[in-house]
């Protein structure tokens, strides 16, 4: 049974090799065609999470109109897409001399400031734009990050993305275990980043997420806290054309920072979480609103008894 369990992941690796392969092969605006394509075929015609998608949206945004939630749909679609067809490029096409044509950097100096100092730095973000291109170009500026990450259950297809991850200096850590490796990388005043916005199980910090309750993990507030290292919220958004983001900085919270009121798990677990929403907001059709994000599987509460 194992050794069939390997051959058929070696022969998903191969399968996955041979499509990375053509996406690299066709021009990245013939790749966008593709992803237009599928998007329609997925959000039209399979329907694939069509209900979970929708009602994502309709939660996050009451105000708007079945054809504008599915207009949404499909261009989330389209970007899933499209984000393979970059990550398949972008190792060809930007680089540490031609960065600049690709990448704009929004209030980048205070990020930079931050890493460039002796403490820890812990980046949040959310599966908005193309999170994987932001790690790959924070590498080739310099500036090596640690991110936790569930290993794929391939381990074929996982050192092979961990190797893409790996080449400019985006370290994973696996979500399993990990924990001491974390430390190391805080001790020694390293960059970690989180995709903060999975849900975190019914004991998670829960917070207000587009209006509803949401579960968030604790960890990072509690490291932030623990270690006085300063959280900051970031995204790298596609800009209109392919292969082309901007890396903004939405917000940062840095607990030495005497008037700074995020001083407990809860009121920095909200701020980030609020940041996150502000990102979203901005670009709505490049987030993976396929999560159920917004699950709740907390036991109710019994009611109080009343005294006579």
């Amino acid at each position: 049974m194992h050794s069939s369990r390997r051959i058929v992941d070696y022969l998903v690796y191969v399968a996955v090799r041979i499509l990375i392969c053509a996406a690299q092969a066709v021009r990245i605006e013939t790749g966008a065609a593709i992803a237009r394509w599928m998007a329609w075929l997925f959000c039209d015609v399979l329907r694939l999470r069509g209900k979970v998608v929708d009602e994502n949206l309709r939660l996050a945004f009451p105000d708007w109109t079945p054809e504008v939630r599915h207009h949404v749909t499909r261009k989330m679609w389209e970007h899933l897409f499209l984000m393979v067809m970059e990550i398949a490029h972008i190792p060809r096409k930007i680089h540490h001399t031609n960065w600049r044509d690709f990448v704009e950097l929004g209030r980048a100096d205070e990020l930079i400031r931050l890493m460039l100092e002796d403490r820890p730095t812990l980046i949040t973000t959310a599966h908005l734009g193309n999170f994987e291109a932001a790690g790959y170009i924070l590498g080739i500026l310099g500036f090596p990050t640690f991110t936790i990450a569930r290993s794929l259950d391939n381990p074929y297809l996982d050192r092979f993305v961990n190797r893409f991850r790996g080449s400019t200096g985006q370290f994973i850590i696996p979500k399993k275990g990990g924990y001491d490796q974390m430390l190391q990388v805080l001790d020694r005043g390293g960059v970690m980043s989180f995709l903060a916005d999975q849900y975190a199980g019914p004991k998670g910090c829960w917070v207000e997420f587009f209006g509803r309750p949401a579960s968030a993990h604790k960890a990072i507030a509690l490291l932030a806290l623990e270690h006085q290292a300063p959280v900051v919220t970031a995204s790298a958004v596609r800009t209109g054309r392919p292969l082309h983001f901007r890396m903004s900085v939405y917000g940062i919270s840095d607990p030495q920072r005497s008037d700074t009121e995020c001083s407990s798990v809860r009121s920095l677990t909200e701020w980030y979480t609020k940041c996150l929403e502000e990102m979203i907001r901005s670009a709505p059709d490049q987030y993976w609103w396929l999560h159920r994000r917004w699950k709740d599987t907390r036991a109710p509460k019994k009611p109080k008894k009343q005294v006579a």
